[in-house]
């Protein structure tokens, strides 16, 4: 009987060894299908290309009043963008001193600014932008709205293709519920998805230019110019609560 599972046991494990290649060639082939599945969906949003700025002019509150014109693959896009007043800010921290829990990010669609607060004082301003429509809230994936809410960062990814990347907590417990009543009520299709994968990133080297300009052209995610996303990065960590307004 002894002699017989130790047979057992040796055949199986010559049985394991033969299928080791096979099992890590699956596992490669798996991990390459998925990082093309990865590329293919960062890949659809096409870069906004020639543009125009075809008017420009302060209003009474001293908003910058700017019609942009561009293309969007072969869609041309002429929009018109009321752009408050911006002052950059930088207070003077340490970031190795710093209680990270008393950190936090406050998000302004309508403003086009990403402010950071310690200890409820702000220490940093950045401008930013979102996805086409920046002033309405997230209802399902693919529309390319940036959602509104408390979110908190669930992740980050220093090789982004888009610099950086902080992943925010979207879909949340409120963001999921708000979304099932609005597809109970039918103000959105019964087959639509919740969607994700929204956060905090950069841009593409050399396109600056388009978060100076205020052209919102995420797919919902927010999006600062690469030297602010580099600075954002290293100051706060996961875990950072992020409010998210208009």
């Amino acid at each position: 009987m002894g002699n017989c599972r130790l047979a057992n046991s040796i055949c199986y494990w010559k049985h394991l060894i033969l299928l080791l290649p096979f099992l890590l060639l699956c596992s490669a082939s798996d991990a390459q299908v998925k990082a093309k599945t990865d590329k293919a969906k960062t890949d659809t949003i096409p870069r906004p290309r020639d543009i125009k700025i075809l008017e420009e002019h302060k209003d009474k509150n001293g908003n910058t009043i700017r019609t942009l014109q561009y293309y969007l693959g072969l869609q041309r896009i002429t929009e018109t963008q009321t752009i408050p007043s911006y002052a950059s800010l930088h207070v003077p921290i340490n970031p190795d001193t710093l209680n990270k829990d008393s950190l936090m990010i406050v998000v302004s669609k309508s403003k086009y600014t990403l402010d950071v607060y310690y200890r409820r004082k702000k220490v940093r301003s950045f401008k930013a932008v979102f996805g086409p429509k920046p002033l309405e809230n997230k209802k399902m994936e693919g529309d390319r709205c940036t959602p509104e809410g408390w979110f908190t960062i669930k992740n980050k990814n220093a090789g982004s293709k888009y610099n950086k990347f902080m992943l925010l907590s979207y879909p949340n417990d409120s963001a999921i519920a708000v979304f099932m009543r609005m597809k109970a009520a039918g103000s959105i299709p019964q087959s639509a998805t919740i969607g994700g994968d929204v956060g905090i990133h950069g841009i593409w080297k050399g396109g600056d230019d388009m978060i100076e300009l205020g052209v919102c052209w995420t797919d919902g995610c927010v999006a600062l110019k690469n030297k602010d996303v580099d600075e954002l990065y290293t100051l706060v960590p996961v875990g950072t609560r992020v409010f998210i307004r208009k």
